[in-house]
């Protein structure tokens, strides 16, 4: 598409799209991919003619109709493929034009996790554990190239079912998503590595330490980032109260502060930003110990970044290809405010000879604990 990079496009239907044909290829205008914590979403927009390949084959024989197309973007930069998009078209948009050239046609679509929330259902799991039955969910989505990796939470509680069992109301998603938050844990689903595959993982959000080469801002020569702030946010901060019933009468309430700390996220900053609010959870007393140490895992999650970054880069001139759930360095921006930091989201925007990213990233506390940061990819 470019130098330096090489854009590939598949697209066709939902188990086996192919790839695009070359007047669907010339005709794509802009590609946007946004990845974040929870889910990828992208929109290619095509340029429209009377006579050209979209008007006359594709729409009217639903070619590219929502929900049936599916859509895999493949990035190749300084030689390494990777798949930064593969998902299911859920609206398309025809804007025409009485100016030459001016018609478009907007594809929107989210990754592959919008399958899962379609269907509701009601199925029970008798004597499964929570591990189970995502992995007896997500066997369904075998065939779209979905390869789940499921970490069994750290407390898992398992009733016989005599004494009762849990029931799925609702879309696949909404479960999964239900027994994540309850165990502190996430889900989501990451395209790739390999094209046409995807990995469903549900596990504790851990901060991968991949490293990726800093973000540069300041250094001259050295400056490898259009723009870059972060903001400091008192308020983001709350320390969360569970309450217990007393062990030998079973009446008196005991008040426990759970600490802000969550332990599948090590602190990333020196100075921790003390929290500034006071949340007291509901329904913890009469819970059995079990169930109120899984839940007590999943308020630890809530405890909130407070410091947040912006900013945007030009992917020839940074070098590499950022990449969300993952961390990156900062280095330039002072000593409060440079070292590592979390990639919440990152929004891919691909024009003809153009590549470029905005990101945003999160940390806990002021001054690094790291010395150094990666420079170079």
């Amino acid at each position: 598409m470019f130098d330096g990079v090489h854009l590939t496009l598949l697209i066709g239907p939902l188990p086996v799209p192919m790839p695009a044909p070359l007047p669907l290829v010339e005709a794509l205008q802009s590609v946007q991919v946004n990845s974040g914590r929870d889910r990828t979403g992208f929109q290619l927009k095509f340029t429209l003619s009377k006579t050209s390949l979209i008007q006359l084959a594709l729409l009217p024989a639903g070619l590219l109709d929502p929900m049936v197309t599916r859509v895999v973007v493949i990035v190749t930069f300084m030689g390494v493929p990777q798949v930064i998009c593969d998902g299911v078209v859920t609206r398309h948009e025809m804007s025409p034009s009485n100016e030459p050239g001016q018609s478009t046609l907007t594809l929107t679509g989210e990754d592959l996790s919008v399958l899962m929330d379609i269907v509701e259902m009601k199925l029970p799991y008798p004597a499964m554990p929570d591990a189970v039955k995502i992995a007896l969910i997500l066997s369904k989505y075998a065939m779209f190239g979905i390869i789940p990796m499921v970490i069994p939470p750290i407390i898992d509680t398992v009733k016989i079912p005599t004494d009762g069992f849990e029931t799925q109301t609702g879309t696949d998603l909404s479960y999964i998503k239900g027994l994540a938050s309850r165990c502190g844990y996430t889900f989501y689903v990451e395209p790739g590595p390999a094209p046409l595959t995807s990995i469903a993982y549900f596990g504790p959000d851990i901060r991968i330490p991949i490293p990726q080469p800093a973000l540069s801002v300041n250094m001259d020569w050295a400056t490898n980032v259009e723009s870059l702030s972060f903001s400091l946010d008192g308020l983001s901060k709350k320390i969360t109260v569970i309450t217990i019933l007393d062990p030998i009468t079973k009446k008196i309430p005991i008040p426990i502060p759970l600490p802000n700390i969550d332990i599948f996220k090590p602190p990333l900053g020196l100075r921790l930003t003390p929290p500034a609010k006071i949340k007291f959870a509901d329904d913890m007393a009469n819970l059995p110990p079990d169930e109120a140490a899984k839940k007590a895992f999943g308020l630890l999650r809530d405890g909130a970044d407070a410091i947040s970054g912006s900013g945007s880069l030009s992917v020839p001139r940074y070098g590499s290809i950022l990449r969300a759930r993952l961390l990156v360095g900062v280095r330039g921006a002072g000593i409060s405010y440079d070292g590592m930091y979390y990639v919440e989201s990152v929004t891919h925007n691909l024009k003809l000879g153009e590549y470029k990213q905005s990101f945003t990233l999160s940390r806990d506390g002021l001054i690094s604990q790291t010395p150094l940061v990666p420079a170079l990819p």
